[in-house]
C-alpha cells in the first residue's frame, strides 16, 4: 500500500460503537494498529473537523471516517494528535498510542485478592510511562461491560475515556497523558446489562473535591522525606500494654475554628499538637477523616477510603501534621471505618452495575441502623481492598495506629436485627465467620507489616479475646474499648449521691473483667452527643457540685486500670453538648471552675505518664488490689496500684458524697509517710483544699487486709492518691 493509496475504512459497527461510547475494547480500534501491512492511526475526536498526526513537527493527515472518527497511515507510533475546527487548533498525546502499565504480577495478586499494596496498582499515579508523563487510571470493576475515565482532559466525555480491561482481573487501566497532580476525574461504567452507572468517585482515589461536588482528584504521593525517625524508633515501646496511653479524642472540624471556618491540617500540625502536648496526652485520636459526603455523619459513612477529606487540606499537609505530632512525642491515631459504606450513587454502591462491594441481600448488606451498607467480607477482592487500606494509612501516612469503629456490628449477623431480619451462619449461629477472619487477618497483617503500631476496637459486647492473639483464637487487637466501664460508671456518677449507695456495684463491677482484655477507658464522642449532654451536664447537684462530681471521676478514672481516652471540650467542662459545626467554647476557660478542671486533667496525665505503678500493669491483675470495695454506706472506694517490682505503691481513695469524711481508717500496703500526689478537691482545681494537707502517716495496726493504716480525711466528692514519702 502507498501513501496515496485509499485508507482502509473503519468497520463501520466498530466506527459506531465508538462514536456511541458503547465499544468494550476500544484499544482494539483506536491507536496505531497494523493494516495490510501497514501502521495506520484510528482516533475519535468529536471536535475536530480535521485530525493530524504530528510527528516529529511533520503533520501526517488523518482521513475523516464520520462523526468524530479518522484513520490514516503513519511512519511511526510515536504521534501526537493534532486537530483543527475552524478558528481552533490543538496538540494533544493521545492515551490509546501507550501499552499497559500493570505487571503479570500485580495481575496475579489482584487476581487472587492478596495484593497487600492495592494503592500501588489501583486508583490514579501520576508517573513517567514511554518516555511521557501522565497518570496511569486503573480500577476494579470486574462485572462492568465498559469503563471510561473522564476529566476535564476529554470535557468529561465518556466515549473519549475508554479503557482497557487487564485479563481476568476485573481491573480496567489506561494511561493519560499530559494529567497529572490537582486533576478531578470520575469513571463512566456501564453495567452487564448495558445501564450505564452514575459517575463515580475512585474507590482507591488519593483525594476528591470539596463536598458537597463528588470527583476524585489525582494526588501524587509518591517522594515525601520523612523526618520523624526517632518517633519511629522508639514507638513501638510508646504503645505497648506497660507504656502510659493517654488519649485525645479530635473532631478537626470542632475543634477550633478559625475565622469561623475548619481549621487545617497545619493549623492542627501547630496549635492542636502544642495545646495536646502542653496537656500532657500521650496521643490524638482523629475521628474518621476519609472523604465522607455528609458532615452530619462526622466522617462515619465514608466514601473515599483512601483520600484524606480535603476539608482540611491536602494529603501531604496531612502527612505534614503526623511530624510534627511525632516530633512532639505524640502518636495520631485514626478512626477507621470498614464496617459500612453510604449509599451515596458517586460511592461503592452498585459500583460496577452488580452488588460488588455490599451483600446483594439486604439480610446481609443493609444496616438498618444506619441506612448504609455492609462489605462483602467473604469475597477476597473486597478484604483485600480493606486490609490495603489499613496497610495504607499506616505506610503512606505513618499513623500510629486505627482504632477500628463499630466491631460489634461486624461480629454478629443478627446485629440491631429482628427474628427473621438475618441470615445465619452455616452452622446456625449468629457470628460473622468472614468479619471475624477479616478482623483478625488485618490485625495480623498490620502489626506484622507495621512495627510498632497499634489496633483498637470499638466492641461494646462481650465478644472472647478481643485483644487476644490470633493463634489463639483471638481478633487480634491491641486494645479494646471498654464500653461496659463506661456505661456503668457513667450512670452511677449521673445519680444524685444519696441513691449511689444502692448503685455501689456500678463502680466495682468492671474490675471483675478489668483484665480479660487490655482496656482503654472511653469517653469518647458518643457521650456527649444526640440529647446525652456534655459531661457536666451529666453531673448531679449545684454548680459546685457538678465540677466536683467530674473531678472526682477523672480522678477515679485515671486511677483505674486501664489506658485513657477523653475527648476533647470533656478536659474543660463544657457546657454545652458537642456541635460538629461549631468550635469548643473556649471562653468557659475565663471562669476558674473550668480552668481548675483543665488543669487538673494536665495534672492527672503528668502524674499517670511519670508514676509507673498507675501505668506499667494497665493490663494485668498483678497491678491492683481492693483496699475498700464494699463501703456502701459512704460511698468509699479505696484501692492500691502496683508497677514492676520496686515501683511505688500508689493508694487511690475515692468519696463519692458531699460529706467531707474525716477520721476514715484506711488500710495501707506500708507503715510509715505517705505524700499526698493528688487530690481532686484542691483549691487550684476549683476545689474546696480540703484534706490531709499532703501528708498522713501509716501506723503498723492493719487494715483492710493490709498491714499498716493510717486515719484519713476524705474531701467530699473527691479522688485521693497516696505514694510513700522517699520512693
Amino acid at each position: 500500500m502507498t501513501a496515496d493509496a485509499p485508507v482502509p475504512p473503519v468497520p463501520s459497527e466498530a466506527a459506531a460503537r465508538i462514536v456511541e461510547g458503547t465499544h468494550d475494547d476500544p484499544f482494539a480500534i483506536l491507536g496505531p494498529h497494523e493494516i495490510d501491512g501497514i501502521l495506520h492511526v484510528t482516533a475519535f475526536d468529536p471536535g475536530a473537523t480535521a485530525l493530524a498526526a504530528r510527528i516529529d513537527g511533520a503533520d501526517h493527515p488523518l482521513a475523516p471516517q464520520g462523526d468524530g472518527v479518522f484513520r490514516g497511515p503513519v511512519p511511526s507510533r510515536d504521534y501526537r494528535l493534532a486537530g483543527t475546527n475552524g478558528d481552533a487548533a490543538w496538540e494533544a498525546d493521545d492515551p490509546f498510542r501507550f501499552g499497559p502499565v500493570l505487571g503479570e504480577v500485580d495481575e496475579y495478586l489482584i487476581s487472587e485478592g492478596s495484593h497487600r499494596r492495592l494503592w500501588h496498582v489501583l486508583g490514579a499515579k501520576p508517573m513517567e510511562h514511554e518516555g511521557v508523563q501522565g497518570t496511569r487510571f486503573a480500577v476494579w470493576a470486574p462485572s462492568a461491560r465498559r469503563v471510561a475515565v473522564v476529566g476535564g482532559w476529554n470535557l468529561w466525555d465518556p466515549r473519549r475515556g475508554g479503557m482497557r480491561r487487564r485479563g481476568v482481573t476485573g481491573v480496567w487501566e489506561v494511561f493519560v497523558p499530559g494529567v497529572g497532580e490537582g486533576t478531578f476525574y470520575k469513571y463512566a461504567i456501564t453495567g452487564p446489562d448495558g445501564t450505564a452507572q452514575p459517575l463515580k468517585a475512585d474507590p482507591v482515589g488519593f483525594g476528591a473535591e470539596h463536598p458537597p461536588e463528588q470527583a476524585s482528584v489525582v494526588r501524587d504521593l509518591s517522594g515525601h522525606d520523612w523526618a520523624d525517625g526517632d518517633w519511629m524508633g522508639v514507638r513501638a515501646d510508646r504503645q505497648a500494654r506497660t507504656a502510659p496511653i493517654s488519649v485525645y479524642e479530635v473532631h478537626l472540624g470542632s475543634w477550633r475554628r478559625p475565622y469561623g471556618r475548619r481549621m487545617s491540617y497545619l493549623e492542627a500540625a501547630s496549635d492542636l499538637v502544642d495545646y495536646v502536648a502542653d496537656m500532657g496526652f500521650t496521643h490524638i485520636e482523629l475521628m474518621p477523616i476519609s472523604e465522607y459526603p455528609f458532615d452530619g455523619s462526622w466522617g462515619y459513612q465514608p466514601v473515599g477510603l483512601y483520600a484524606p477529606t480535603i476539608r482540611y487540606g491536602t494529603p501531604n499537609e496531612l502527612r505534614a501534621f503526623v511530624e510534627a505530632a511525632h516530633a512532639r512525642g505524640i502518636g495520631l491515631l485514626l478512626d477507621w471505618v470498614p464496617g459500612h459504606f453510604p449509599t451515596d450513587p458517586h460511592g461503592l454502591a452498585l459500583f460496577d452495575g452488580t452488588h460488588l462491594y455490599e451483600h446483594a441481600d439486604p439480610k446481609e448488606g443493609f444496616h438498618q441502623d444506619w441506612n448504609t451498607l455492609i462489605y462483602n467480607y467473604g469475597r477476597a477482592e473486597v478484604r483485600n481492598y480493606l486490609q490495603a487500606n489499613a496497610l495504607y494509612w499506616l505506610e503512606e501516612y505513618h499513623l500510629d495506629g486505627l482504632r477500628v469503629d463499630a466491631v460489634a456490628s461486624m461480629l454478629y449477623r443478627d446485629y440491631s436485627r429482628q427474628e427473621g431480619e438475618w441470615i445465619p451462619n452455616k452452622d446456625g449461629g449468629r457470628e460473622n465467620y468472614e468479619a471475624i477472619g477479616f478482623l483478625q487477618g488485618t490485625n495480623v497483617m498490620a502489626y506484622g507489616e507495621v512495627p510498632g503500631i497499634m489496633t483498637v476496637a470499638e466492641e461494646s459486647t462481650s465478644y472472647p479475646q478481643v485483644s487476644g492473639r490470633v493463634d489463639a483464637g483471638g481478633l487480634g487487637f491491641g486494645y479494646k474499648w471498654n464500653m461496659g466501664w463506661m456505661n456503668d460508671t457513667l450512670d452511677y456518677m449521673s445519680r444524685e449521691p444519696i441513691h449511689r449507695r444502692h448503685h455501689h456495684h456500678q463502680m466495682t463491677f468492671g474490675l471483675h473483667y478489668a483484665f480479660s482484655e487490655n482496656f482503654i477507658l472511653p469517653i469518647s464522642h458518643d457521650e456527649v452527643v444526640h440529647g446525652k449532654g456534655s459531661m457536666i451536664r451529666k453531673m448531679p447537684g449545684e454548680r459546685w457540685e457538678k465540677f466536683a462530681n467530674l473531678r472526682a471521676y477523672f480522678g477515679f478514672m485515671w486511677g483505674h486500670p486501664g489506658k485513657k481516652l477523653l475527648f476533647m471540650g470533656q478536659e474543660f467542662g463544657q457546657w454545652a453538648e458537642w456541635d460538629h459545626d461549631a468550635e469548643l467554647d473556649w471562653g468557659a476557660l475565663d471562669d476558674p471552675l473550668h480552668g481548675g478542671l483543665k488543669r487538673l486533667v494536665r495534672d492527672l496525665n503528668t502524674l499517670y505518664r511519670g508514676t509507673p505503678s498507675l501505668h506499667v500493669r494497665d493490663c494485668e491483675a498483678e497491678g491492683f488490689d481492693w483496699i475498700v470495695g464494699d463501703d456502701t454506706a459512704n460511698s468509699v472506694f479505696a484501692w492500691v496500684r502496683r508497677g514492676a517490682e520496686g515501683d511505688p505503691p500508689v493508694v487511690v481513695v475515692c468519696n463519692m458524697t458531699p460529706v467531707e469524711r474525716t477520721g476514715y481508717a484506711l488500710g495501707l500496703p506500708q507503715g510509715g509517710a505517705w505524700r499526698e500526689v493528688m487530690n481532686t478537691d484542691a483549691d487550684l482545681y476549683g476545689g474546696g483544699n480540703r484534706g490531709n494537707m499532703g501528708r498522713v502517716e501509716a501506723v503498723g495496726e492493719g487494715r483492710h487486709a493490709q498491714p499498716a493504716h493510717a486515719v484519713l480525711t476524705l474531701p467530699p466528692l473527691s479522688t485521693v492518691m497516696l505514694m510513700p514519702v522517699g520512693e
